[in-house]
């Protein structure tokens, strides 16, 4: 419901023009109108347009903000109606106020340059020692009966060309590409396929090998060991796990030094559900 308000000012957006001030002079501070004694600032309409939805960012600046205005009075206007400040209220703004200050202080302790050798070590740490994960190249070609697969099989020996033998008898998606379903690890391909090519040397072709989709003549092309990302596909993570690392010693560190009495004795953690508290 307190959605709505927003919607309904957006919306209803008039075409009166907004007088026009010099944007340098402006601030912050700047006082856009006096609501019975209640200032609302240029700083207030730039915080609520940040909290917009994306729909409504795409509307002129000038219609944006008388938009954002008039919500503000009304805002204000219909808060003066309220009659003290309920527990509710108080408890809700203490914890939206704890909870901007403490995004505050974490943007600050993240938002800091890691040096090269903070990145590599890390990048180290996350894909130095992995142990090794094979992947196979291979191609198949599918058909529908045990009969097709071995006359495959007899012609394949007899130097018939995989790739073309692919394109004109698989019943595969990849048969058009010559069967070539490239490089998979393990667990990527259904038990039987799987179990065939890790018997398979490079360049060997397989005996009929049956599943769920039908027969399949495989042939190994290659095989490796799976190597590690690239740093620099990968940067984003490492730099999260830096800054989640340097947000961790913030917090223990303020922990070491910080008085805390922690009084939960003989609460029900239930008790978090009881609404009827507030009131």
């Amino acid at each position: 419901m307190r959605n709505l308000l927003a919607a309904g000012a957006l919306a209803c957006l008039s075409v009166a023009p907004v007088m026009a001030q010099d944007s340098e002079a402006a601030s912050a501070e700047t006082v856009l109108a006096v609501v019975n004694g209640t200032e609302i600032t240029l700083g207030h309409v730039i915080l609520l347009r940040t909290q917009l939805p994306e729909q409504y960012l795409t509307a002129p600046d000038d219609l944006l903000f008388e938009g954002i205005l008039e919500q503000l009075i009304d805002q204000t206007l219909l808060g003066a109606t309220t009659t003290g400040e309920s527990l509710e209220m108080r408890l809700t703004l203490e914890n939206e106020a704890r909870a901007l200050k403490a995004a505050t202080a974490i943007d600050a302790i993240i938002d800091k340059e890691f040096s090269e050798a903070e990145i590599q070590a890390e990048y180290d740490a996350a894909y130095g020692d992995l142990p090794a994960e094979p992947e196979f190249h291979a191609s198949h070609i599918l058909v529908e009966s045990e009969d097709e697969a071995k006359k495959l099989v007899v012609d394949l020996e007899g130097g018939t060309d995989f790739a073309e033998l692919a394109k004109e008898k698989s019943t595969g998606p990849s048969g058009p590409n010559g069967g070539e379903l490239g490089w998979f690890g393990l667990g990527m391909m259904v038990a039987p396929f799987e179990a065939a090519v890790l018997e398979m040397e490079v360049g060997q072709i397989s005996a009929p090998v049956q599943t769920q989709f039908g027969w399949h003549v495989l042939i190994l092309n290659d095989k490796r060991n799976k190597p590690a990302p690239a740093l620099e596909a990968v940067i984003g993570d490492i730099t999260g796990t830096l800054q989640q690392a340097a947000l961790e010693a913030a917090v223990v560190e303020l922990r070491d030094v910080a008085a805390i009495e922690i009084m939960v004795e003989g609460i029900d953690p239930a008790a978090m559900r009881n609404l009827d508290l507030l009131q």
